[in-house]
């Protein structure tokens, strides 16, 4: 366990009792239509390349109430932004695509990690629905929420659906929410996938924080069916009274028997990045299916609850550039 991840469960134990309450009081939630966003979608894409950074400092200003330190970041959100304007490679937007990635996924880790595919479309109106079965998600492959769950295809909206991904597939991701880049150049498609169910109609979602290739954070969502809830736990599954955005969740929850499975996916996934979260189902048989590859978290505006954690977590993310100066 290295010292960042000491000072996690140090600071753990002594203040679980003092901000239990605190997290779920004062808990601020982000939307996933990102309507309350304080700068509009065209102002970002009719930016130039060179107003990036600047831009990207009164959108951060605006949404935290904090300055962006683009020279000196220190904390998570800090770096997280210069992260998205410095380190948006070509391979991280093949790896957001979420039909593009596919291919790697299957080349690192094989093809039985990935959810079912039923096909791939460039407009709604070439959704071979025909083919489709009595349960399915549609996704926009070039953003994050652009997902429609038919749990029954004889009561399905299609003329809503349409309205959707026609508006989906003509936005790009990458100015809705503060220029996230490496969504820029996605080409925008529909796919159809197998809608993932267990028997209790609650699918657990872990979402491994992979820092310079190594996993050192799980993050297990609950209740996704009444209101959504977060719970942190370190490698060893001690649970971290801290979460962001969502209140916590504070029942203990069992240990997956296959933690080494999970944690072993996401170091083979995660080896080539400075950080990033990786994103795994299970389903009742214990079986893992690939979720996402996610390189900018709540697009780096996570309201920390309690805010130091901010710090604590900013300073396991080593930037090449600034370490250098």
């Amino acid at each position: 366990m290295n010292k960042n991840m000491n000072k996690i469960l140090q600071w753990s134990r002594n203040k679980v009792r003092k901000f239990k309450s605190a997290i779920n009081d004062s808990v601020v939630q982000i939307t996933q239509d990102h309507a309350e966003q304080p700068m509009a979608y065209e102002y970002f894409a009719n930016l130039k390349p060179d107003q990036y950074a600047d831009a990207l400092k009164q959108w951060f200003e605006k949404y935290v109430g904090n300055h962006l330190n683009l020279d000196r970041p220190q904390t998570f959100n800090e770096k997280i932004q210069w992260l998205k304007l410095y380190d948006s490679t070509s391979l991280k937007t093949r790896l957001t695509d979420k039909y593009l990635v596919r291919d790697w996924v299957n080349e690192q880790i094989g093809e039985k990690y990935l959810i079912p595919l039923f096909g791939v479309w460039d407009k709604f109106d070439d959704v071979d629905f025909d083919n489709l079965p009595g349960k399915f998600v549609l996704k926009a492959n070039h953003g994050c929420g652009w997902n429609i769950i038919v749990k029954d295809k004889s009561k399905f909206d299609k003329a809503d659906a349409k309205i959707k991904l026609d508006e989906w597939l003509n936005t790009n991701f990458a100015f809705i929410n503060g220029l996230e880049l490496h969504y820029k150049d996605i080409s925008p498609k529909i796919i159809a996938e197998e809608f993932l169910e267990n028997q209790n109609e609650d699918l657990p979602d872990y979402k491994i924080w992979c820092f310079n290739g190594k996993p050192a954070l799980i993050i297990f969502l609950a209740e996704r069916n009444i209101a959504l809830k977060m719970a942190f736990y370190d490698l060893d599954w001690n649970h971290l009274p801290f979460t962001y955005s969502y209140p916590l969740y504070e029942r203990m929850v069992t240990k997956p028997n296959n933690l080494d499975e999970i944690l072993t996916i996401a170091a083979k996934l995660s080896k080539d990045f400075i950080h990033v979260r990786v994103d795994l189902y299970r389903l009742d048989d214990g079986s893992l299916k690939f979720g996402e590859m996610t390189f900018t978290t709540a697009s780096g505006v996570c309201k920390w609850n309690p805010p130091e954690i901010d710090l604590v977590l900013g300073q396991m993310i080593s930037l090449p550039e600034i370490n250098n100066k």
